[in-house]
């Protein structure tokens, strides 16, 4: 299985991109506390986008706040989970993940944001058999020293189908139903993570270059910052020093 990359915002202050990330996860909390209930320990889905909100510092209130609204009879807020596909330069397969409460605006925001920057929007399933939709676990290795066999024996253990290492990380893949199991095996052995979710993980890479390399990062920064847009999933691979450059 090739590796794969947490793709996390560009571009923009911190402190912006901290409250992007808190206003999407907000809509994410009250829209899963809306479906399954709000209390977290009878709404697994809820419990795990809690952990998530906590592994980035969200405040408690800002948490509190989505679930007291999802549970107001008078709240007449309703959104979809939507989900596009489609090309992006040089050939890069990408998936968008949306919660909207108006789908003719936000898919008119997804292909202007394709279209603008050398892609295009297709249908869906157009290039998701490209990807495997995986539970995936991160661990920050600088917060548990444990080597990388023991980790692997331990995911193993615990029903992961597989690992990756990467410099700063334990990344375990799961099938995406046993996600919460895995996740609660490796809870009872002390673990804590930077992030536990279903994704979608692309089989194979595409290596980009020159302007198709600009235009992409500008895609995706485009897609994180617009708020209709929860997750972005793509399968292009770019030189570390290039995309340095790029960045700076």
């Amino acid at each position: 299985m090739p590796k794969f990359k947490l793709f996390a915002g560009r571009k923009g202050a911190a402190d912006q991109k901290k409250n992007n990330q808190f206003v999407k996860l907000a809509r994410q909390i009250y829209v899963t506390a809306k479906q399954g209930g709000p209390d977290p320990n009878a709404n697994l889905a809820l419990k795990a986008v809690i952990a998530n909100a906590r592994a980035i510092n969200m405040p408690v209130d800002n948490i509190d706040r989505a679930i007291k609204k999802a549970t107001d009879q008078g709240n007449a807020d309703n959104y979809e989970e939507i989900r596009y596909e489609g090309y992006g330069p040089g050939g890069c397969a990408i998936i968008v993940e949306c919660l909207s409460d108006n789908r003719n605006r936000t898919a008119a925001d997804v292909r202007a944001i394709f279209n603008k920057r050398g892609g295009n929007m297709g249908e869906t399933g157009s290039v998701s058999f490209m990807f495997d939709k995986k539970g995936v676990i991160v661990i920050d290795r600088e917060e548990f020293e444990v080597d990388e066999d023991t980790m692997l024996m331990q995911a193993v253990e615990a029903g992961a189908e597989d690992m990756e290492t990467t410099e700063d990380h334990y990344q375990i893949l799961t099938h995406p139903h046993e996600l919460d199991q895995v996740k609660g095996a490796l809870e009872a052995e002390g673990y804590k993570f930077a992030q536990a979710e279903v994704q979608w993980i692309p089989q194979n890479t595409v290596r980009i270059t020159g302007e198709d390399a600009v235009k992409m990062v500008k895609m995706m920064d485009a897609f994180e910052d617009n708020d209709d847009v929860q997750n972005v999933y793509a399968n292009y691979e770019i030189d570390e020093e290039e995309l340095a450059k790029i960045q700076g």
